[in-house]
């Protein structure tokens, strides 16, 4: 057997400490696997006094992640700290530097310094892996990357934030509101103080990102997603949701369109029969659509410590058999700018929830300005509040289109609003056929 890999691992909160605890744990199943021992022989953190569950007195303990990176204890970076800027990228590149290989779980720094990232393994003749930077336990990256390496990839779609799906979850299955899910979301650890970044579907698109590179070989453009998030979902959406066969996820969606290759995340109708549809709670699911393997999806824990901690021992069981991998699946120079699919060309079927003022003519207006831009009906639904009879001066009205333009939805509902037909801003949800 060859000499052991010795690991350096900066940063060690739940995921850190999972993956100590794991190498403990199957250290010998894994020398077995791959003809080599893993040891973890150094470590960095901020608080050496805390107890994390793991007993690092045998390791190296160092305060600065960057003297990790560099130190010569070490064959392999793993780095667990997350974030885009600050100790983590100086760490990450000073371990390239060094000739490191480098094993991250961080979406954020690879969504915005990934492109040169690579440049520097590249030039420095090492590798840079991160399986756990997207959907926690699912082996996403190693599925796109060499699984499907025989595919042509057309469309990638998947619930890539747990914390979103189980909002929405909640929402529908008990009919409460957004607000009361979030907190109660936070209450158990599934959101954080500030969930913006994911209820606001940013970390979503940092992941997406990962993936389009990897399907279209292209270089990341993490600036030409669009952007939306949950917040402004309401249980009546989810209601008529079910009521009319889709189910409601925050979904992320590249695909390759004859104007270039689209890139969104936002609220989506899902035909209920589909795989993703019966993604519940805090679950997350992929669906990779090939020319040679049709649609594959793959459905796991898309966080927490251990799962997260499996992807990156995947990773360190690559790195113990010598594998080496390009980045983003190809050589940097073969990597293409990818063509930008404005959002105003989507096309497809929406949900459009109007709350119409209570009078003769309204409805039969709104239909006749969706007319005027070629925006045919599939259905209206008309629902009378349960307080009408009180004085109520506005009713739900959801309209169900076939396949039209965001260009065009959107100049009708504006057309809608200036008419004065409408009590407030219309809902709009896009509807996934496929």
């Amino acid at each position: 057997m060859t000499h052991k890999l010795r690991i350096g691992i900066a940063g060690l909160g739940t995921v850190g400490a999972s993956v100590f605890q794991l190498i403990e744990r199957q250290n010998n199943r894994l020398a077995l696997r791959t003809g080599r021992q893993l040891q973890v022989t150094a470590v960095a953190a901020r608080d050496k006094t805390r107890d994390r569950g793991i007993d690092v007195s045998a390791v190296a303990w160092f305060d600065d992640p960057v003297a990790l990176a560099q130190s010569d204890q070490i064959d392999v970076f793993v780095e667990l700290m997350g974030g885009d800027e600050g100790p983590a990228r100086l760490a990450v590149e000073a371990a390239i530097r060094a000739g490191k290989t480098v094993v991250t779980a961080n979406k954020a720094l690879l969504a915005k310094h990934g492109m040169a990232l690579a440049a520097l393994a590249q030039q420095h003749k090492t590798s840079l892996f991160f399986e756990a930077a997207v959907a926690g336990g699912i082996p996403v990256i190693k599925t796109l990357r060499e699984a499907m390496a025989g595919n042509s990839i057309s469309r990638i779609s998947g619930i890539l934030n747990g914390t979103c799906n189980y909002i929405l979850s909640r929402m529908e299955l008990e009919g409460l509101t957004y607000q009361a899910c979030l907190s109660d979301a936070q209450r158990l650890g599934y959101a954080e103080a500030d969930p913006t970044f994911d209820v606001g579907g940013f970390d979503t698109a940092h992941k997406l990102a990962l993936l389009s590179s990897l399907a279209f070989g292209t270089e990341i453009d993490a600036d030409a997603i669009y952007v939306e998030g949950i917040d402004a979902i309401d249980p009546l959406d989810l209601k008529m949701a079910e009521e009319l066969g889709y189910r409601i996820k925050l979904l992320g969606v590249a695909e390759r369109t004859a104007t270039g290759i689209e890139q969104r995340v936002h609220p989506t109708m899902v035909d209920r029969t589909k795989p993703l549809a019966q993604v519940m709670g805090v679950t997350n699911a992929v669906t990779l659509s090939g020319d040679a393997v049709g649609d594959l999806t793959l459905v796991g824990a898309g966080a927490g410590g251990m799962a997260t901690a499996s992807s990156v021992m995947s990773d360190l069981a690559d790195v113990a058999r010598g594998a080496r991998v390009e980045t983003f699946a190809l050589p940097l120079e073969a990597l293409e700018a990818a063509p930008r699919a404005p959002m105003q060309r989507h096309e497809g079927g929406y949900y459009v929830r109007l709350s119409v003022l209570d009078r003769p003519g309204a409805v039969a207006s709104i239909a006749t300005r969706m007319a005027e831009r070629n925006i045919s009906l599939e259905s209206i639904v008309q629902r009378k509040p349960a307080d009408h009879d009180k004085g109520a001066v506005s009713v739900p009205v959801v309209l169900i289109t076939y396949a039209t333009s965001e260009e065009g939805i959107r100049a009708a509902l504006d057309a809608v609003f200036s008419d004065g037909h409408i009590a407030e801003k219309p809902q709009l949800i896009r509807i996934e056929r496929n």
